[in-house]
Formats: structure tokens, C-alpha cells, sequence
């Protein structure tokens, strides 16, 4: 069970620094060589690097405060 839930939380970092990082590339290319297409493609790989680092996890591996 915990295997499972570090797992999940690696992975979830992992996609979420891979989409961010994949939006500053193309940030910085929107900015030196392609301005349309750069930021076109910054915008929702930004949006998806949100919305991966703000999923949540399942039921079995949420942090509980009491």
C-alpha cells in the first residue's frame, strides 16, 4: 500500500515538472524564435502543469491532519 501511494506522488511530480519545464522551453522559444506558436503552446502545457501538480490523490493515500 505505501509502495503504491509513493509511487503515485513521484509520478504525479514527475508529469507535473515535466509539463512546467516543457512550458518554459516553449516560453523562452515564444520569445527568441517562434512568438505565436512558442506561446500557443506554453499556455496549456502550463495549464496542464497545474492541474497535475494540484490532482488529487486517491482515497487510500491522502495525508490525514487531525
Amino acid at each position: 500500500m505505501k509502495n503504491t501511494c509513493i509511487l503515485e506522488r513521484i509520478s504525479k511530480a514527475g508529469i507535473g515538472a515535466f509539463f512546467f519545464f516543457v512550458a518554459l522551453g516553449f516560453l523562452l522559444s515564444g520569445i527568441t524564435v517562434l512568438p505565436l506558436f512558442g506561446f500557443l503552446v506554453a499556455i496549456p502545457a502550463f495549464l496542464a502543469s497545474i492541474y497535475f501538480f494540484s490532482v488529487r490523490l486517491n482515497k487510500s493515500c491522502e495525508i490525514e491532519v487531525e
